[in-house]
């Protein structure tokens, strides 16, 4: 099986190619210069692959990042590479494999990746996806070594490398198909097998490493200035479109980083009880409320998730306050329960209980507090729908693989980094809801790590009491748009 992850697409108005022409464009170029830059984390990504080593002695390991998927007929999706490759090698390029071949005492790591296409090969201008008149300069296997620090070879060796691996081999699942059902087909007997690597990888990310907090504190930095982008463009006197908003976001966070790190949230007045919302089509008006669920992706692809409400007219109202007051407070009940070796359902009920009280003090609830946390229909759930937070990483709901003991039913660690977003969302059309609370919905989240004595808001220089939320929508007005400069993440 030759060329592992390669696709391409041709049309019906691609012209056929003259063998002349394509001899004819395999000479005369000079070779472009790269200067090869190490990335920073070198050692890091070394004691990370010998973390799994160690987990997995005497197996053979295939993890590969994944193809380029297609948008439709044509356009293909921005590549972004599997997380778990990208902890392990840091490379960003499509199609690539890391295969641990085991040794004695540990693992041969291996990443099998592209060969360039440069245009002497005669495949620069052939290839759209991979050629480089078409994508620009690309890596060499033997470039990639030093950049990387990782051993590499061409990804067509990687079929014979892994007709030789024999029975004892763990594959990543669900990244590549040519490997899931071509050259390591999956089936019942192994399906358990493999899944196991994919939660020890999830397991071992949980922690993260002081490089890691930095690209996460930088991915929430940029994310701060994109809030603040859409608050000084934001009108108080007239509506407009929630799509404006997430472009001005989109803006910054391609700008300073890699892109937005998941779809945008932008949901205004009764949108803002609906949690996923991401069609951003209706209106701002200046006498509601605005949610924001955004988060920017650094270019080493950690990425942020924090949310705001906002009051559009630069006040809350009554009901919009009594209800952001609520949230906040079970905000605060979350990060006072956070610390190392406390149980992750135990920060849920911290949140969950302030909330249902706040249901009661609203008229919402009918019952008690005590009876509601013990009623077996969960009634607080029709208003908060879901847990208080997830781990944050390299995916937005990083280490989602984790066996639940090591996750939603194991213990905080030092160093986890994970959101905290209480919520109330009092659907418009709820008839248990008070007719003056309906359409109102309140999420307030922070990425926090979890340190040796507490918490550390990453998200703290986004103000979030309701008062203080006031007073910063008015000064981002009154400093006005702005767009972003220069040519860093900094600018």
């Amino acid at each position: 099986m030759p060329n592992v992850g390669k696709e391409e697409i041709t049309g019906a108005h691609d012209t056929e190619i003259p063998t002349e022409f394509v001899d004819y464009m395999t000479s005369g170029w000079r070779e472009q210069e790269i200067e090869l830059v190490p990335v920073p984390h070198l050692d890091r990504l070394s004691a990370r692959r010998a973390l799994l080593s160690n987990a997995f002695p005497g197996e053979t390991l295939v993890i590969p990042t994944g193809r380029i998927q297609w948008r439709s007929y044509g356009a293909p999706y921005p590549f972004r590479g599997g997380s778990d490759l990208l902890w392990l090698t840091a490379d960003q390029d499509p199609n690539s494999v890391l295969v641990m071949h085991p040794i004695a005492g540990g693992h041969d790591a291996v990443l099998y990746v592209d060969p360039r296409h440069d245009p002497a090969s005669g495949v620069g201008y052939l290839d759209r996806i991979l050629g480089e008149v078409w994508q620009g300069r690309c890596l060499s296997p033997e470039e990639k070594t030093t950049v990387l620090g990782v051993q590499t070879r061409a990804i067509a060796d990687l079929p014979a490398a892994l007709r030789r691996a024999g029975r004892n081999t763990r594959v990543l699942r669900g990244y590549d198909a040519g490997i899931d059902r071509g050259l390591l087909p999956a089936t019942e007997e192994n399906a358990a097998h493999d899944a196991l690597l994919a939660s020890v990888l999830a397991e071992l990310r949980l922690r993260k490493d002081d490089w890691e907090l930095a690209q996460l504190q930088e991915a929430v930095d940029i994310t701060v200035r994109g809030f603040e982008d859409v608050a000084r463009a934001l009108p108080s006197d007239r509506a407009v479109s929630e799509r404006l908003l997430e472009g001005i976001f989109a803006t910054r966070a391609r700008h300073d980083g890699n892109g937005v790190g998941y779809n945008s949230i932008v949901a205004a007045g009764a949108h803002s009880t609906i949690l996923h919302w991401g069609r951003n089509d209706g209106p701002v008006r200046p006498d509601g409320i605005l949610l924001m669920d955004m988060g920017a992706e650094a270019r080493s692809c950690y990425t942020a998730d924090v949310t705001r409400v906002l009051p559009v007219s630069g006040t809350f109202t009554t009901a919009e306050r009594d209800v952001y007051d609520i949230v906040h407070a079970a905000r605060d009940a979350g990060l006072a329960a956070m610390a190392p070796g406390v149980a992750f359902d135990d920060v849920n009920l911290a949140c969950r209980r302030t909330l249902t009280e706040g249901l009661r003090d609203l008229g919402v609830l009918k019952c008690g507090v005590e009876e509601a946390m013990q009623d077996k229909r969960q009634p607080y759930r029709r208003w908060t729908l879901c847990a208080f937070g997830h781990m944050l990483g390299l995916d937005v709901h990083d280490c989602g693989h984790a066996r639940p003991e090591y996750y939603g039913q194991g213990v905080l660690g030092e160093d986890h980094v994970l959101t905290m977003e209480p919520g109330l969302y009092l659907q418009p059309h709820d008839e248990l809801v008070p007719e003056g609370l309906r359409g109102i919905g309140v999420r307030l989240e922070d990425d926090v790590r979890v340190t040796a004595d507490g918490v550390q808001v990453l998200s703290a220089a986004l103000p979030i009491g309701a008062r203080e939320t006031e007073t910063w929508l008015a000064a981002q007005r009154e400093a006005g748009p702005r767009l972003p400069g220069g040519h860093g993440p900094a600018a």
